[in-house]
């Protein structure tokens, strides 16, 4: 099995929820959680992780992964206490490995409980 990540995404910290996150959700599907990540955010809800990319020199051009909970099939997080400079979560999913790793204003066992409470059922 491939354990190479298919993509990797960088928190740097936990921010408001967007205003214009709206557009993207469907249903009954509500923003839980938000990250600062390095050019644009990404977005916990009650069903998908949505990750905003911003590309291109002015940022117009962006990007949108949508990651639903049902397709993780395992996820582990790691980190070497309250400070760690290294810290990072990793998803198993249908569509591959994801490296998600956490800048120093991302707490990880809150961003742990967030996946687990997602993928597990609890946050509908």
């Amino acid at each position: 099995m491939e354990t190479a990540p298919i993509t990797a995404w960088t928190f740097q910290h936990e921010v408001a929820i967007p205003r214009d996150v709206a557009q993207l959700l469907v249903g009954n599907e509500r923003p839980v959680a938000a990250y600062q990540t390095f050019r644009d955010v990404a977005i916990f809800t009650t069903r998908r992780v949505i990750v905003r990319d911003a590309q291109g020199v002015s940022g117009k051009k962006v990007e949108v992964y949508s990651l639903p909970y049902s397709s993780i099939n395992m996820w582990s997080s790691e980190n070497a206490g309250t400070i760690d400079f290294n810290a990072e979560i990793e998803l198993w999913t249908r569509a591959g490995h994801i490296k998600i790793k956490l800048g120093r204003g991302v707490d990880v066992r809150r961003l742990d409980s967030l996946i687990a409470h997602a993928v597990l059922g609890a946050l509908g």
